[in-house]
């Protein structure tokens, strides 16, 4: 089982790591809200958690243009 990283704006997908050698506290995902953990992880059947970022790309397109932000997908 894996841990995939997908940018939350574009959906690029931005790498994977192996479930059984990283905990939550190592990805820093135990300091999360329960809001902020529904918002951001993602469980399917297979035990697969997507994890939703923001890629730098996106990032940087935000800072230039805060506005974007209050589309519901800004940069799709």
């Amino acid at each position: 089982m894996a841990i995939h990283y997908v940018c939350r704006h574009c959906r690029t997908f931005l790498g994977s790591i192996n479930r059984s050698s990283a905990t939550e506290i190592q990805l820093g995902l135990h300091s999360l809200t329960p809001a902020e953990r529904r918002d951001i992880i993602a469980y399917d059947s297979d035990g697969e958690i997507t994890v939703k970022v923001t890629c730098d790309y996106c990032k940087q397109a935000l800072d230039n243009n805060p506005e974007l932000s209050l589309l519901a997908s800004p940069l799709q």
